[in-house]
């Protein structure tokens, strides 16, 4: 295969091997550390069994984005999506962009939240603006785009939800057919937005990572072009965005830490490289440190940094967590997520699934974000990295709330439950109301001043 590239491309680099490919020569995986594009499984396949271990890391040419692309030319850019970085992108000019708007999601400042938090500043990067409500549009708009350059019809990917419901809808908007493969126990919001875009959607009775292996053998058997996460080498380029957007919505001054909810990786990988192109580009002076926030009950990317063991045989995990945008038993893309918390002196860290639901209201009443249980976590695990040491006074800190509250409104209910949160019923009259709302701000209620 020798597809048309971007001329800024130099190459597929193997995260296991560090063997690099032409742009255009290897369309997924390392073949010495995976399978090929299409039909058996071939070189042997390291760690997961099922040929997927051998992702591919994009190489830039930074002189020659330098020489066409800057902070001032950017400056004056009107467009307001994750296209206005195009230019450092691995798609070709000509390819047409899916007509739903992704990306330039705001960067709340919120200042309960550094009080709560013990940091200098908060900043709450709220990614449930997305067009489907959740970070995952950043990838699949990228998705859409490689399938259309690689002249496929159909695209197909694995996913607990998120990704899932970004592919549907992206590829509804670009006139694309698309099949998924999600675990039948995705919140019911999620596989409702899979079926109002009209995907055509499997719900495999198994864990996500049942979901992954199937959804590789249909793409290889139907020919259909694969979105899966830590497979498809573009969609961390994708997700690299949302660092992008960071660094400039702060004036170009980067964070000192960011934290984001982890479970394939994919995520916090996009980060890393996001950072790791400015860094080179001479855009920002320093190197944010990341933090990966794990469920206890899907903690493998934490229990493989913590024994400093290689991700690439640790062993999978059973997943278990309240967070199922977050729940997986062997993270895809773990070696762009180990190299991204490793790299930058960061750390993962653990958090209970009471914490995390605990997160969603506090994130909202002090915020205004609304987020699900794996936006939340990211909050979670700021607190829990300031009570272990790992957050000081000063520093400015972003918390990814990667996902929509309103993907997941039983976890939610249930969260709210277990803090005293609920609602108060009353009769339809205006002495029930005075009533209840007796005590209701904790003092005399607040009444309009008088005319």
């Amino acid at each position: 295969m020798h597809e048309n590239h971007p001329s800024h491309i130099l190459a597929l680099r193997c995260t296991v091997c560090g063997r690099e490919y032409a742009p255009g020569a290897v369309r997924y995986v390392c073949p010495d550390h995976g399978a090929p594009d299409g039909g058996p499984y071939g070189g042997p396949a390291v760690g997961s069994g099922d040929g997927a271990d051998g992702v591919l890391d994009v190489v830039y040419d930074y002189d020659a984005i330098r020489a066409a692309f800057s902070r001032e030319s950017l400056a004056g850019c009107r467009e307001a999506s994750q296209w206005r970085y195009r230019p450092l992108l691995p798609v070709l000019p000509e390819t047409p962009v899916p007509p739903l708007p992704v990306g330039w999601t705001p960067l709340v400042e919120a200042p309960r939240l550094a009080v709560l938090g013990g940091a200098g500043a908060v900043y709450v990067k709220d990614e449930s603006r997305q067009p489907t409500g959740s970070l995952k549009d950043r990838a699949s708009a990228l998705a859409v785009m490689k399938a259309r350059e690689a002249g496929a019809t159909v695209i197909t990917t694995a996913s607990t939800g998120n990704a899932a419901a970004a592919l549907a809808g992206m590829c509804a908007a670009a006139a694309m057919d698309c099949v998924i493969f999600v675990p039948e126990s995705a919140p019911q919001a999620k596989i409702a937005q899979l079926l109002a875009y009209g995907a055509r959607v499997f719900l495999v009775q198994g864990t996500y990572d049942a979901a992954f292996s199937l959804c590789l053998e249909a793409s290889r058997e139907y020919g259909w072009y694969n979105r899966n996460t830590g497979y498809n080498p573009y969609m961390s380029e994708g997700k690299k965005t949302a660092a992008y957007e960071i660094c400039e919505q702060l004036g170009w001054n980067a964070p000192d830490a960011v934290f984001v909810g982890v479970g394939d990786g994919c995520i916090i990988g996009g980060l890393h490289k996001g950072f790791r192109d400015l860094l080179a580009l001479g855009w920002i002076a320093r190197m944010p440190r990341l933090y990966g926030v794990q469920a206890e009950g899907s903690d493998y990317l934490y229990r493989a940094w913590k024994s400093g063991a290689d991700p690439l045989t640790f062993p999978p995990i059973a997943a278990h967590t309240v967070a199922d945008s977050i729940a997986a038993g062997l993270p895809r893309d773990r070696i762009k997520a180990m190299n991204a918390v490793r790299g930058t002196g960061g750390a993962f860290v653990r958090v209970a699934d009471a914490a995390i639901l605990a997160g969603i209201p506090e994130l909202a009443r002090h915020s205004g974000v609304f987020a699900e249980p794996a936006g939340a976590a990211s909050w979670a695990g700021l607190r829990a990295a300031r009570e272990q040491g790992l957050v000081g006074p000063e520093d400015r800190v972003v918390v990814l709330a990667t996902g929509s509250g309103l993907k997941d409104v039983g976890a939610v209910l249930t969260a709210c439950a277990d803090v005293k949160i609920s609602p108060v019923t009353v009769a339809p009259t205006p002495a029930a109301v005075r009533r209840a709302a007796d005590g209701l701000f904790g003092a005399v209620p607040p009444r309009a001043a008088s005319r």
